[in-house]
């Protein structure tokens, strides 16, 4: 009897360790992780209507807010029919796009565990929420100058073709820029795929609607400065689950992403203030707010592979070169409203 029970104990156990062997167990650290960075990385999104909003006159507050809250309805709901199989799915027509009917509507990754040790439901909702702040980003360089129904049309069109196929080249396992060379293209949290197309789809829509009534020279003062601080220091909070959570672990590069990424901030918003000081006599709020977003910005594709020293020094040079940015625009008279290309194309 003792005999066969053993046999039984055994074979049991070996039964587990086959069912173990089959699929990878889910990591609960680095998906409790992951889901803050989920959240994080949707809290940028109110926390860019904010920065935004403040920026433009009293009247046009609501209708530039929207922009930000509208992408959060319209490309959550793009992403989960069609985007995220476009974006990681298998590549096709020469792998210029990715497409993977499993991925549609998300209805074959139900019970998936990624090798990382998360659920692929947490990973498809994290990179949902780049694709949500991606358009939003760009609507400040034509803010005051676009009907709302405009907008929603431009966005969900320029998410499935220009959105979608970057994210797949840069980011999918098979994407021609991920492989290329010997390392791939390093992107580490999107660089290309987020700052890069939303800075210059930005600078291309504005130049095409041309400026705004009035400007240059009908003065149009923010509304709202003080918003708009509370939505830059939304924004440095949310970037942490923006450059960290791309690391899509709990380890080591999670915590160099976030050290470089609260390094970078500083230094960019420390840096503009003493230009503008040396530029213009003084410093100011906007000036600071603008400082933290180019070093944010600067840091994002590099955040998981650089040194503080690498990260310090990216947020200095980023606060320059976008500061120097805004005064060439100025010079040349396009009207990049809220300078969305100005940090985030430069930067």
């Amino acid at each position: 009897m003792f005999r066969w029970s053993s046999f039984l104990i055994i074979i049991l156990a070996a039964t587990g360790i086959l069912n173990a062997a089959e699929a990878p167990a889910i990591d609960s650290g680095a998906t409790a992780w992951m889901l803050t960075s989920t959240a994080l990385v949707l809290l940028m999104v109110p926390g860019l209507a904010m920065f935004y909003g403040g920026l433009v006159r009293t009247k046009n507050v609501i209708g530039t807010m929207m922009h930000s809250f509208a992408a959060m309805g319209v490309m959550a709901v793009l992403w989960v029919i069609v985007g995220y199989a476009m974006a990681f799915g298998n590549n096709i027509l020469g792998g210029w796009f990715g497409w993977n009917p499993d991925y549609f509507l998300l209805s074959g990754i139900d019970d998936k565990i990624m090798s990382a040790g998360i659920p692929e439901y947490v990973f498809s909702m994290f990179q949902g929420k780049f694709a949500i702040i991606t358009p939003a980003l760009i609507a400040g360089a034509f803010a005051e100058r676009v009907s709302f129904r405009g907008y929603i049309v431009f966005i969900a069109l320029w998410g499935i073709i220009v959105y979608n196929p970057l994210c797949h080249w840069v980011w999918a396992a098979d994407g021609f820029l991920f492989n290329m060379g010997a390392a791939g293209a390093i992107d580490f949290a999107g660089g290309t795929v987020v700052h890069i197309s939303a800075g210059v789809s930005g600078l291309i829509a504005a130049l095409y609607l041309g400026a705004r009534r009035g400007y240059p020279k009908t003065a149009m003062p923010p509304s709202n400065l003080v918003m708009t601080l509370m939505g830059a220091g939304l924004l440095w909070v949310g970037w942490f689950g923006f450059n960290a959570g791309s690391s899509i672990s709990s380890g080591l590069s999670t915590a160099q992403a976030l050290t470089a990424t609260q390094t970078a901030a500083a230094a960019g918003a420390l840096t503009w203030m003493v230009i503008e000081g040396l530029h213009q006599g003084k410093a100011t709020a906007l000036g600071f707010a603008s400082g933290i977003l180019a070093g944010l910005v600067a840091v994002t594709p590099a955040a998981g592979v650089v040194q503080p020293v690498g990260a310090l020094a990216l947020g200095i040079i980023a606060a320059i070169l976008c500061y120097l940015a805004i005064i060439i625009k100025n010079k040349l008279g396009y009207d990049d409203s809220l300078d969305a290309f100005g940090v985030h194309g430069i930067g």
